[in-house]
C-alpha cells in the first residue's frame, strides 16, 4: 500500500513539475527581422553593422528611383570605388560588381557589411566565398570612411541600377536546387 501511495506521489510530482516547466521555459528566439534601414539616415554603417543582427539589413531604396542611382553614382566616385571595382562597376583589381558572380553572396546585408568590414573581418565573422574571379583582391574596410549608412545604401543602390547579370541573380545566388526525392 505505501508503494502504491509512494509512486502515485512521484507520478504527480512529474506532471507537476512538467507542467512547471513549460510554464516557467525561456521564450523562443525571435526570428531576425529584416532591418530596412530609413532614408536620410546619419548613423554611420559600422553603427549599424554593430546594432544589427546578422541577415537583417534591408536597403531602403530601389534601383528604379534615378535621383537616388544618380547620388550613388557621384558617391561611388567620391569615395573611390571606381578605383578597384572600374568606372561603371565591370572590375578592375577588384571583382566586376555587375555580373552574376557574388563573391560573399548579393543581398543586402551581406554587401553592406562587406563594404564596412572589408574581407578580412567578414571572413572572420563567418562568412564563407561563394563565387571567384580571375582578380579578386581583399576588400578593405569603408565603413570609416564613408560617413553615413545612407551614402553606402545610395551606393549599393547605383550598383543594382547598374547590374547586368541574369536577373535571378540580382539579389544575391538563388538558393540551391533541392535534391529529388526517391520514392
Amino acid at each position: 500500500m505505501l508503494a502504491k501511495s509512494l509512486a502515485g506521489g512521484l507520478v504527480v510530482l512529474a506532471l507537476t513539475m512538467g507542467a512547471w516547466a513549460q510554464d516557467h521555459a525561456a521564450p523562443a528566439p525571435a526570428a531576425a527581422t529584416p532591418v530596412a534601414s530609413k532614408p536620410g539616415s546619419t548613423m554611420t554603417p559600422v553603427q549599424r553593422v554593430d546594432s544589427a543582427a546578422k541577415g537583417t539589413l534591408k536597403n531602403a531604396y530601389t534601383d528604379d528611383n534615378a535621383d537616388i542611382v544618380a547620388q550613388g553614382s557621384k558617391l561611388y566616385l567620391q569615395y573611390s570605388c571606381n578605383g578597384c571595382h572600374g568606372g561603371n562597376g565591370g572590375g578592375g583589381i577588384c571583382p566586376p560588381l555587375i555580373n552574376d558572380v557574388w563573391i560573399y553572396d548579393g543581398d543586402d546585408d551581406t554587401l553592406f557589411r562587406l563594404v564596412t568590414l572589408g574581407s578580412v573581418a567578414l571572413q572572420a565573422k563567418g562568412y564563407v566565398r561563394k563565387g571567384h574571379e580571375n582578380v579578386v583582391a581583399p576588400m578593405p574596410p569603408f565603413g570609416t570612411l564613408i560617413p553615413t549608412e545612407d551614402d553606402l545604401w545610395k551606393i549599393m543602390t547605383f550598383v543594382r541600377a547598374s547590374f547586368k547579370g541574369s536577373p535571378s541573380r540580382k539579389y544575391g545566388n538563388p538558393p540551391p536546387t533541392p535534391e529529388p526525392t526517391q520514392e
